[in-house]
């Protein structure tokens, strides 16, 4: 085994330990909770590593990094999630390889996402992003839509062809009443998804937590938690 196997290997294996736990503590099952590894910054020879480790879903938050990180994994059986926020000059090119966009947080996206996924002759899953921390417009510091604006948004998506709506996604805020009381902010998330299933059933899925705080994300119901640092270690610096 090389020694970035390794270390990727035994990286993997403590936030499963971490994820069982927090399981437990809450009465889930572990097979309640997905892990997306967010392999932002670090080559496609780590995301080949990862799969061949078992990971089966993967996020990028930069189309400049992802889609030829993606292209060359084409031939790996991973998922692929895009986190970040999204420009619409961007979208075409995204399309191209996410099977989940999880940061739609605008009619425009919406409807930018729904004309090339079907372009492309994709079906494409979204996720509303929930900005808990949004300003007098509506917006989060890092994108979201405000909770006001969830349904009218995911009534958008549900309607658009080539789209998928597969349910909520959040970034626990700086900033705003929520700030340092993650747990807070995704029961919060956990609220809003039951509000949406009753008009969208299969939108179920939660998207919450990081490295720092998934124990929190599975403690409020989070059914997948996003986890980069904790597997790949600290990200180099960009530029």
């Amino acid at each position: 085994m090389t020694d970035r196997k390794e270390e990727l290997a035994v990286n993997l294996a403590r936030v499963e330990e971490r994820i069982a736990a927090a399981c437990d503590a809450a009465g889930r099952g572990r097979d309640e909770v997905t892990v997306i590894v967010v392999t932002k910054t670090w080559p496609a020879s780590d995301v080949r590593v990862l799969s061949g480790l078992g990971v089966r879903h993967v996020a990028e938050n930069r189309d400049q990094d992802a889609a030829p990180k993606a292209a060359a994994c084409a031939d790996l059986p991973l998922v692929w999630h895009f986190v970040g926020q999204l420009q619409t000059n961007k979208v075409r090119s995204v399309v191209g390889y996410a099977d989940v966009v999880q940061s739609v947080d605008r009619a425009r996206l919406v409807s930018a996402l729904s004309k090339e996924a079907v372009r492309a002759g994709r079906e494409v899953g979204c996720l509303v992003q929930v900005a808990f921390d949004a300003g007098a417009d509506g917006r989060g510091e890092r994108g979201g839509v405000a909770p006001s604006g969830v349904a009218e948004l995911a009534d958008l998506v549900a309607g658009a062809e080539g789209l998928r709506l597969d349910g909520l996604m959040t970034v626990a805020p700086l900033t705003g009443e929520y700030a340092g009381r993650q747990q807070a902010a995704f029961e919060r998330l956990m609220d809003l998804s039951t509000d949406l299933r009753r008009t969208h059933p299969a939108a179920n899925m939660v998207s919450a937590g990081m490295s720092a705080d998934l124990e929190q994300a599975v403690a409020a119901g989070a059914t997948h938690v996003r986890v980069g640092s904790a597997v790949l270690g600290v990200r180099p610096r960009l530029g």
